[in-house]
């Protein structure tokens, strides 16, 4: 049998490149430079003796030799996270390291409950991913994350969803909208006004197009964008309205810059949920961040300001 050098390093960067299909999107994932990632990338190739990747114009595609190793670089990493998990058993609760993935809007109350959770367990490291639900879907489907924090439980993948905190959705508008100042006013009246949306794949969007569809209205769509943080300074802009979690526009309602309509039937009040695989053995780091969450989260996220 023959020995290959290679790294645990390697493998979760050729993982990174191949998902992003790009070196410098793929750096700026791992916070290395671009050049660290090819000598990675070119360090296992010379260990396999085969070509994984190949330019494409400005993106990175995988070879036929690439798209086989992606599949068993994604299973051995999803082993390694078991024999981890396992391993942790003898530790305790106390030390551990825990793969978190968030979808973006989440991004606006996590980071704090990384500091309350650090301090009552200074011993557990977080590495936290955050991106869009398919990709995180992904991410999860692929074992590649521990746990994950989610608007909307998915109804496709065998996993436990357990919430923790209320997740209220609202319409909001530029505070000179003329609609700021009506109360009470039916969902339809919305119909005619334009909205900066999400992308496909958000949970946001996808809150959105559910909500719509049910009062069979078409949404009609000024502009997409990738991030709420953009979307918000279109609003700001008087670019149109828009359809987003309250824990992402608290500060905006606050200080006046962005106005909630008084819709009737709103603010729709969903869950936040934490989510990992249901046959999947949760280290006890994971067991306690998850329980953290359930126990302390929503007094947490509410006081916070």
């Amino acid at each position: 049998m023959i020995v290959r050098n290679y790294t645990l390093k390697q493998l979760q960067t050729f993982i990174e490149v191949a998902r992003e299909k790009s070196v410098s999107r793929a750096a700026e994932r791992l916070f290395v430079t671009q050049p660290a990632v090819s000598m990675q990338i070119r360090q296992l190739e010379e260990a396999f003796g085969l070509a994984l990747i190949e330019p494409v114009g400005r993106n990175i595609q995988l070879t036929n030799a690439g798209q086989e190793f992606l599949v068993h670089a994604i299973a051995a990493l999803g082993k390694l996270k078991d024999l981890e998990a396992s391993m942790a058993e003898h530790v305790g609760a106390k030390k551990g390291r825990i793969e978190l993935g968030i979808v973006s809007t989440a991004k606006y109350f996590v980071p704090m409950l990384l500091v309350r959770f650090n301090k009552l367990l200074p011993g557990i490291d977080i590495a936290l991913r955050i991106d869009n639900r398919d990709n995180i879907l992904g991410m999860l489907q692929r074992n590649e994350l521990d746990l994950v924090i989610m608007g909307r439980a998915p109804a496709n993948i065998d996993c436990e969803a357990t919430p923790f905190a209320s997740n209220p959705l609202g319409i909001v508008a530029p505070p000179e909208h003329p609609l700021v100042r009506r109360k009470r006013m039916p969902f339809d009246i919305v119909k005619d006004h334009p909205f900066v949306v999400r992308e496909h794949g958000s949970g946001t969007r996808a809150a959105m197009e559910r909500l719509f569809e049910q009062y069979e209205i078409p949404i009609k769509i000024a502009m997409e964008m990738p991030s709420n943080e953009t979307i918000k300074q279109a609003v700001m802009a008087g670019m149109g309205l828009s359809f987003l979690s309250m824990r992402t526009v608290r500060h905006e309602l606050a200080s006046g810059h962005i106005a909630l309509l008084d819709i009737s039937g709103m603010p729709i009040v969903g869950k936040w949920y934490v989510t990992h695989l249901s046959q999947k053995k949760l280290s006890p780091a994971a067991q306690s961040f998850k329980k953290f969450l359930v126990e302390q989260a929503e007094p947490l996220i509410d006081s916070w300001a």
